[in-house]
């Protein structure tokens, strides 16, 4: 094996380089594309509030975003909960502690999994259409056609998109939870035959208003996250319609991997407000 490597030495040794290259090309693509999506968003933001106002536009885009995400999340969170509830049920019967299965769900459901579920799914359905929409009209020319008739595409396509995000998401991620919950009790007291009353009074005295709203507000920070990220990389779009399809593919998984990064990061900065302020 050691001979054979060492007369194949400069292959591997090219290939690894290669392999390390590409590596490096790509974490510093990612890394542009998110500082170019930031400033996208602070451009975007400032031209919600320009005159005219798109309250239209924006009222359409949270139709699509929200109550068109309706099912898909209720669907998700309803067998996450049961999901959930089995696999904590299974560990803590071990130590005969069974009753903390609502309360530790509860936690789970509403601090973590309810708003980067819910963030990932909309970021698939709704941020991967909003590239899709942003690329087509780019290579269209739509959007020039735009600028020609003085239409500022951003304030027109751009901020409504972020603003209904920023509005909706703490609404579907408040359903996600809901729907969670439910699963979560249908499971314990049908199927597991926990006790109904032990389960929501165990529930009601571990969770904290804090928690919820720790859960919504990480809800909102990621509509903002995928629409700036989705609708930066359906506006820049160029190349006919493979360039649509790399945009939007490129936006969605740069949306999920920033969900994913900035729910850490959030996590830990709540908890720092909390404890510096004494909230809970």
């Amino acid at each position: 094996m050691i001979e054979v490597w060492k007369r194949h030495r400069s292959e591997v040794n090219d290939a690894m380089d290669r392999f390390l290259e590409a590596l490096a090309k790509r974490f510093s693509s990612f890394f542009i594309d998110v500082g170019r999506a930031s400033l996208f968003f602070y451009q975007s933001v400032q031209l919600i509030w320009v005159r005219p106002f798109r309250w239209q536009e924006i009222l359409q885009h949270m139709e699509f975003i929200g109550n068109q995400s309706v099912i898909i999340i209720a669907l998700t969170s309803a067998f996450t909960g049961m999901a959930l509830s089995y696999q904590i049920f299974l560990g803590f019967e071990l130590v005969n502690a069974t009753n903390l299965v609502g309360p530790t769900v509860a936690l789970g459901i509403s601090r973590e999994l309810g708003p980067v579920l819910t963030g990932l799914i909309v970021a698939a359905r709704a941020g991967g259409a909003m590239a899709a929409r942003l690329g087509t009209m780019r290579v269209s020319e739509q959007i020039d056609a735009l600028e020609v008739m003085g239409v500022d595409p951003k304030q027109y396509l751009v901020g409504p998109r972020i603003l209904a995000a920023f509005i909706t998401m703490p609404l579907l991620c408040a359903v996600f939870d809901f729907v969670a919950m439910i699963g979560s009790f249908f499971l314990c007291s049908v199927v597991l035959g926990l006790d109904a009353a032990v389960f929501w009074d165990k529930i009601s005295s571990w969770i904290h208003p804090g928690d919820i709203f720790q859960g919504l507000f990480k809800a909102a920070a990621f509509g903002l996250v995928f629409t700036s990220i989705c609708t930066h990389k359906g506006y820049t779009a160029e190349g006919g319609a493979k360039g649509v399809g790399e945009a939007t593919n490129t936006g969605v998984v740069n949306s999920m991997v920033i969900i994913i990064i900035l729910n850490f990061i959030l996590t830990n900065f709540i908890r720092f407000f909390y404890v510096a302020t004494g909230l809970k």
